[in-house]
């Protein structure tokens, strides 16, 4: 997928929403989290390269499979589901 053709007063309206999704109280949770699980697993020797924590399998996972949504069987994959999902809870 290309970049997005954003006015600059867009681009910089999407760059404000965009920092403030990313730290978010969950967002920054997860983010450490995977990056403790990440020095833990290569100082037991295992080799990750490519892969992701997956917060939904509780496992390192291929890049493009956690992002694809990695949701249980009973769960609709993506994002948008997920968001939806967690807003009913």
């Amino acid at each position: 997928m290309g970049k997005q053709k954003l006015s600059p007063e867009g681009a910089r309206a999407k760059a404000r929403r965009d920092l403030a999704a990313a730290n978010n109280p969950d967002r920054k949770a997860k983010r450490a989290d995977s990056q403790m699980k990440r020095r833990e697993a290569i100082k037991s020797g295992r080799n990750i390269k490519g892969k992701d924590y997956d917060h939904n399998s509780g496992k390192f996972t291929s890049v493009k499979h956690n992002r694809g949504g990695t949701q249980a069987v009973d769960k609709k994959d993506g994002t948008k589901a997920e968001k939806k999902q967690s807003r009913k809870a």
